[in-house]
């Protein structure tokens, strides 16, 4: 019994290791809404090149004309040529929408970084007005700052988009800061006489930046829905300036017209848009996700 076992524990066969395949560098990566993505801000960047018309010019005797070979996407109630008008209007629609991050980024940044390393007394206070201020529905604020400082314009726009979408991501980089605030390299900076402002930049957001990507990318969606939104309601920038919104605010006459095309095509235009930044938006997530679970 004992050397049958011993023999059958000397003839057993090695198992074959299969070596895995090499990840493709495409996977799990948004690859097609990167490039559509890329493309729409190419051709906005570029309108010039691509522009069949002047967008801004009223043609009286071709308004309301269906997409045809002289019009490709149509014109609208006053006459001016759709295709031009998405690929001129998308780089303002885009721009506010950067605006905005960029403002409400460099807030949330400063006040969740603060936040996270101050006296627990001040973190509190400041994290209750936080909850205060995202308790507000976004757009009624937005209403509001804009109703106080005038006429809409470009610049105003993303102002007040920004400094009223930085919350989420303060309690993100608050939470953040908190967890590596008493890390040696930062103990050590701080003992070399560094400010809040260098500490920040130079240790703090390297290491929590990543968490807070697919956040980032979420407000330029956000924004650009805003200004959508707000144009849409009459309420946000003048008809002659041209963005993606301001061609749906004309939705209504629209509809009384028959004339679909200027609902459908600035609205899949933004719609487009949108889903690509939400799925970049999604990726970031989860591949901050996943760094985290590795630690």
């Amino acid at each position: 019994m004992t050397n049958s076992l011993f023999e059958f524990a000397g003839n057993k066969k090695t198992e074959t290791i299969i070596p895995k395949a090499k990840k493709k560098w495409y996977k799990n990566k948004p690859v097609v809404s990167i490039a559509i993505l890329v493309l729409i801000i190419l051709g906005c960047l570029g309108a010039e090149l691509i522009m069949t018309k002047d967008p801004t010019y009223m043609d009286l005797l071709n308004y309301n004309k269906a997409p045809d070979k002289e019009f490709l996407f149509g014109t609208d109630t006053m006459g001016r040529d759709i295709f031009s008008m998405i690929w001129y209007g998308g780089r303002i629609s885009i721009l506010i929408g950067g605006l905005a991050t960029v403002i409400s980024t460099f807030i949330a940044v400063v006040v969740g970084a603060f936040s996270g390393v101050a006296p627990a007394w001040l973190d509190e206070l400041i994290m209750r007005f936080t909850e205060i201020f995202l308790s507000i529905p976004t757009l009624l604020l937005i209403i509001l700052l804009q109703a106080i400082m005038g006429n809409a314009n470009v610049l105003s726009l993303s102002f007040v988009i920004g400094v009223t979408s930085w919350t989420s991501i303060a309690k993100v980089v608050r939470t953040e800061v908190r967890q590596i605030r008493n890390s040696e390299y930062i103990i050590a900076a701080k003992c070399m006489g560094a400010g809040f402002f260098r500490v920040l930049w130079k240790h703090l957001v390297p290491n929590f930046f990543s968490s807070i990507m697919f956040m980032v990318v979420m407000n330029v969606r956000t924004a650009m829905i805003s200004e959508a939104t707000l144009s849409f309601m009459g309420i946000g920038l003048p008809i002659e300036v041209i963005t993606w919104g301001s061609m749906l605010s004309l939705s209504d006459k629209a509809l009384m017209t028959g004339s679909w095309w200027i609902i459908l095509i600035p609205g899949l235009f933004l719609i487009a848009t949108v889903l690509c930044l939400t799925n970049i938006g999604n990726a970031c997530r989860e591949q901050a996700n996943r760094k985290e679970s590795n630690f």
